[in-house]
């Protein structure tokens, strides 16, 4: 599931998960290194295909890893 926004954010769950927005963010996680919890939450956002969702997760994982992040 792809998501885009006004503000230039873009989340991208295909399995991995990319953030992205601009030069100012740029977080990477490959499938089988996001946590639990996180994994779940995408689940449901893709099924639901609520963007607004995405939203809120990307914002999770922002605060928990930062702006700039590749985790395999």
């Amino acid at each position: 599931m792809r998501c885009e926004f006004t503000d230039g954010l873009k989340v991208n769950y295909s399995g991995s998960l990319q953030i992205t927005k601009g030069s100012d963010v740029n977080v990477f996680m490959k499938e089988g290194a996001i946590p639990v919890d996180i994994k779940g939450r995408l689940e449901s956002a893709s099924q639901h295909a609520s963007c607004e969702e995405m939203r809120s997760i990307a914002q999770t994982v922002r605060n928990t890893v930062g702006d700039r992040a590749c985790i395999h």
